[in-house]
């Protein structure tokens, strides 16, 4: 295990903004702006947890703000960033490019400001078709602007062998068990660790695509895993090849890799606030019975994480 012993939750209001980075403290923080998967998913079932589809926010100890995928939960950061920093570069990866992950982007509100620049980033197995998405989605047919009429400064770039630094940080991808293709990412910086995998099927039929053996190592005592956990364990059998996890193999992978912090992400979009919490309580339960070493929350809308 790292340094670090532990992760602290705190909250910010999507209405309100968020309180200013802590920079220079050695602190890696994560911010969720969007949990939900499949769908947006509104409604008084789902307060607590969030409605949006995904988009996870990472802010780095010199303050480099690294965006992970462009749900609907990407136009509230949007709408901070341009308040809060006024100007600079964004950092954007792509997971991959379902509806679910990229539906927010014509939305984002520094792609319509010369003062940012946005740097897009993707592992090879989604580099090659991502541009195309993106730009089409913007097509007159979906959208009133074009990709074209967006005044930042947008540049495409792959992750060559899986792997790239940025300033002090290192990030590397791994192939996930998913229809179409799609990647996880790690972040190490300064001995704090956060990875971030969704979509991502842990156990496919016929052990097919990345093995077990490979997600363990690339989770390895990260300080914060945050996991697809779209199924409960009898919802699996249904759904084997649409490329998501259960709870159960979400939690034996951070028992696995010896992870300090599990987050249960991409939550099913009909599943309540009230269906989330009883299941985050029983796995609790879980872990306090068989004395695993491990913290577990399910991933919160507004919600934030300093390493």
């Amino acid at each position: 295990m790292s340094t670090v012993v532990g992760c602290s939750r705190n909250w910010f209001s999507l209405e309100g903004g968020v309180p200013g980075n802590v920079v220079g403290g050695i602190i890696l923080e994560v911010r969720f702006w969007g949990t939900r998967g499949s769908i947006p998913s509104p409604g008084p079932e789902t307060i607590k947890f969030g409605g949006n589809t995904t988009c996870v926010e990472v802010i780095l100890d010199d303050g480099t703000i690294f965006v992970f995928d462009a749900g609907t939960g990407i136009k509230k950061l949007g709408q901070h960033i341009v308040r809060q920093r006024k100007s600079g570069t964004i950092h954007l990866f792509f997971t991959h490019s379902h509806w679910d992950h990229i539906q927010g982007f014509p939305l984002f509100e520094p792609a319509y400001s010369r003062d940012f620049n946005i740097k897009i980033y993707c592992c090879p197995t989604v580099y090659q078709k991502l541009q195309h998405i993106l730009i089409t989605q913007m097509d007159s047919r979906y959208f009133p602007v074009k990709f074209s009429q967006l005044q930042s400064r947008i540049t495409f770039h792959e992750l060559i062998a899986n792997r790239m630094t940025i300033n002090n940080a290192n990030l590397i991808c791994i192939e996930n068990n998913h229809p179409g293709g799609a990647n996880g990412f790690r972040v190490d910086e300064n001995n704090r660790s956060v990875v971030f995998i969704t979509d991502n099927e842990l156990m496919p039929k016929g052990n097919s695509g990345t093995q077990w053996k490979d997600f363990v190592k690339f989770c390895q005592k990260a300080d914060l895993l945050i996991h697809d956990a779209h199924y409960l364990p009898q919802e699996m059998n249904n759904t084997i090849g649409y490329g998501h996890s259960s709870y159960d193999q979400a939690l034996q992978l951070a028992k696995d890799a010896e992870v300090n912090y599990l987050l249960f992400f991409h939550h099913e979009p009909d599943r309540t606030d009230q269906q989330i919490e009883k299941i985050v309580d029983d796995y609790r339960q879980k872990i306090k019975k068989f004395d695993y070493n491990l913290k577990l929350d399910a991933a919160i809308e507004g919600s934030s994480y300093r390493i």
